[in-house]
């Protein structure tokens, strides 16, 4: 039960943020200098072009009108239609979610594998040439730009030694060798600044709790040193790992940009920046909303997931 209660609590909590992210998003259009269907049609356009704007975005109503109109498609998951392609906006965003999501959850899958793993060597082999090199290849991680990696990874793996496709997405059910053919080089470019995040701050939080007693205990009682470090130490640190997982998960369901466009992957990161060339309000409106709703879910999940953890926070 306090479980529960804590869950709706937090949903409750969320709800004035939203509500700030809607307003915020719709106040961007309204509020915007000069006329926005001009700005969406540019100044080429005939007053019937811009008259058909207006009506589409509900500009020629007054403001107040606008905004519960607004709303109210909005608790319907109505975003709209695209003033570019005349599809429904949540058509378009169910369309590139898979190639994201997908992306998303392998990345992570790659990154928490081989980071929590480091992170926990190097907290445990403090101040050796493991450490250090360990340490310099966060900051190489952390220094290069993705863009370059992903082209360096293009050059050997799919031009050079031709293993693996240059560019574009095959989903899931196509079968599991073309998906992961697709999908390994842009989650091994996104991985590398994830690893390198994890890695540190795994090797931070264990440095915090790998000389406490209990740990000292455990060795005591005739533990094996993986189980002291895994089992013990690490379950101790996990808390600030959790939340950069969490954090990270939620920045690439989100849209990665650049290695959406260096790969050709037709995910939300592509539909944003399309739309933001393009000006297609309705469209750059919804992913505002959807990317603040993914951040605030996987929030919830992480406070959730604490007492997993950490036995000693209860709700």
């Amino acid at each position: 039960m306090p479980v529960i209660f804590y869950v709706l609590k937090r949903i409750l909590a969320t709800v004035p943020v939203m509500a700030f992210v809607a307003i915020f998003v719709f106040l961007l259009l309204r509020l915007t200098p000069g006329d926005p269907a001009v700005a969406i049609a540019g100044d080429q356009a005939t007053e019937e072009q811009l008259r058909q704007i207006r009506a589409a975005l509900s500009l020629d109503q007054p403001l107040l009108v606008q905004f519960v109109t607004w709303i109210q498609q909005i608790v319907r998951l109505d975003f709209g239609k695209s003033l570019i392609s005349g599809l429904p906006v949540s058509e378009l965003i169910a369309q590139r979610l898979e190639p994201t999501l997908s992306i998303a959850l392998v990345t992570i899958s790659m990154s928490v594998l081989v980071a929590v793993p480091l992170g926990v060597l190097t907290a445990w082999k403090q101040g050796s040439w493991i450490d250090r090199g360990a340490v310099a290849f966060s900051v190489l991680g952390f220094s290069i730009p993705v863009f370059v990696i992903a082209y360096m990874l293009i050059q050997l793996f799919a031009i050079d030694l031709r293993w693996l496709p240059v560019q574009g997405f095959a989903p899931l059910s196509r079968g599991l060798g073309p998906f992961l053919s697709h999908a390994i080089l842009p989650s091994v470019v996104l991985s590398v600044i994830y690893v390198a995040l994890i890695a540190r701050m795994t090797r931070a939080a264990m440095l915090d709790v790998i000389h406490e007693d209990f740990v000292r205990t455990a060795r005591a009682k005739g533990c094996t040193e993986p189980r002291v470090l895994f089992r013990h130490a690490l379950r101790n640190a996990a808390i600030p790992i959790l939340t950069v997982v969490g954090t990270g998960l939620a920045l690439l369901i989100s849209g990665v940009v650049v290695t959406e466009s260096v790969f050709n992957l037709p995910g939300l990161g592509r539909l944003t920046i399309d739309a933001v060339m393009a000006r297609d309000y309705p469209v750059i409106q919804a992913m505002i909303l959807v990317t603040s709703a993914v951040y605030v879910l996987i929030n919830l999940l992480i406070d959730l997931a604490y007492s997993l953890f950490d036995p000693r926070i209860k709700y």
